[in-house]
């Protein structure tokens, strides 16, 4: 499973910041009418491909080799668990080899049973969600096939000559393998950007972490190519090596799962406090500035009483990325609980910190989260503390900063304000 289709699937819980529906019924008109034409393209090239495409006993044996190895990886990530946030596996180390190793067709119709395992047999998402991948993955490699048979015709058959050989079967191989990642990346960064035309394109697209895995799937999918094309039989040694490389990615998943809050995907609370400290800890040492803003949603309880739960949560899901979109990527964002958000802002004094604090409450009153009947919108207020100034630990910069939110609060909301009431007056919205 690529970096993109991860955050498609799970990126603060959802596809898009919408009420959470069935269907395609109510999300953006692009997001309608492109799931549609991409699923109906890799049917079409499917049907066609099953017409043209004379069926071989060794093709079509190595394909259920293949799929069954999927199978059995599938279900050791169920007896793992697979919990929302978790999404990384290796199966592209099953479904690459089908791409390079026969003909376009076999790639077209491997992801179809092996997103219907994921939905029946570790978790189910949005019927939707999963025909767009299976799409994704069908359309790129069937590119990947398309190509490397033009560089290799006939892979099973010719396997000593361009294995032994090297050139110019394993530079196609690995420039196929690129391919077969930037098209599948591209089908559904377009579905996710569709689906929240606000977010920036880089958010969509890969991080250096989730590059670095792509990579590594990649890599491992080849050396699998390869030792098929040998060898059948040697997949039975290759399956286990890879299922215990599945079982340590997903452990790592299951633990950086543990510090993030399931609804928004920020830190949680016991995370931040732990990052937070570190921080603190630095800039003792160092005596660089540092500040802490408390944000709290106004009248959220009007929202969940008005519009439902799915819906604050969907607010709730806004803010955030509102928040980390106007934040660096070394400021230490997390969920506090409820409609709380803390923010620590490293190297920022006084003037830094109420300009963040005033830039996030104005992107926020701006923020419009869509309904069955229109929008909702919110404002937040928002406590600012200051590292020394306000308080020589973090529980005393925690309880400084709550103090000025109660005054942003109690001064009309909508609102920055310090903890000192002889500090500079709450600033108007």
């Amino acid at each position: 499973m690529t970096a993109v289709q991860s955050s498609a699937e799970d990126r603060g819980g959802e596809l898009a910041l919408r009420p959470r529906r069935r269907t395609l019924l109510g999300r953006p008109s692009l997001l309608v009418i492109y799931v549609p034409v991409v699923v109906a393209a890799h049917l079409g090239m499917t049907v066609a491909g099953l017409l043209d495409t004379p069926f071989r006993t060794g093709d079509v044996t190595t394909f259920a080799a293949l799929l069954a190895c999927a199978a059995v990886c599938i279900e050791a990530t169920r007896r793992l668990g697979m919990p929302a946030g978790v999404a990384r596996d290796l199966l592209s180390a099953w479904w690459l080899p089908v791409a390079l190793l026969l003909p376009p067709v076999y790639a077209l119709l491997i992801p179809i049973p092996v997103q219907a395992l994921l939905q029946f047999r570790v978790r189910r998402t949005l019927v939707y969600r999963r025909a767009l991948v299976a799409a994704a993955h069908g359309i790129a490699g069937a590119c990947a096939s398309m190509v490397f048979h033009l560089v290799v015709p006939e892979p099973l058959e010719s396997a000593s000559q361009w294995i032994v050989q090297a050139y110019p079967g394993i530079p196609a191989a690995v420039g196929c393998a690129a391919l077969f990642t930037v098209v599948n990346t591209a089908i559904v960064a377009v579905a996710a950007h569709a689906a929240s035309p606000e977010s920036r394109w880089r958010d969509v697209l890969w991080t250096r972490e989730n590059l670095l895995l792509d990579v590594v799937e990649l890599c491992v999918g080849i050396l699998v190519a390869i030792t098929c094309a040998l060898s059948l039989g040697l997949l039975i040694l290759a399956l286990p090596p890879l299922m215990l490389l599945q079982r340590s990615l997903m452990h790592q998943q299951l633990q950086a799962a543990a510090r993030t809050d399931a609804k928004t995907g920020l830190l949680n609370a016991a995370a931040w406090q732990m990052e937070a400290d570190t921080e603190l800890s630095r800039a003792q040492r160092t005596h660089d500035a540092v500040a802490l803003l408390l944000i709290d949603i106004d009248h959220f309880k009007r929202v969940n009483d008005t519009h439902g739960h799915l819906m604050g949560d969907q607010v709730l899901v806004g803010v955030a990325s509102t928040l980390c979109h106007q934040l660096r990527d070394y400021d230490v964002v997390g969920r506090f609980g409820g409609e709380e958000f803390v923010v620590l802002l490293p190297g920022a004094d006084t003037v830094e910190a109420c300009r963040v604090a005033e830039r996030l409450r104005g992107r926020v009153r701006r923020l419009a989260v869509p309904t069955e009947e229109g929008t909702v919108t919110v404002t937040v207020s928002v406590g600012v503390a200051l590292f020394r100034t306000h308080g020589q630990d973090l529980l005393e910069l925690l309880a400084a900063a709550d103090l000025a939110l109660y005054r942003a609060k109690s001064s009309g909301r909508d609102r920055v304000c310090l903890p000192a009431v002889d500090g500079p007056k709450p600033t108007d919205p």
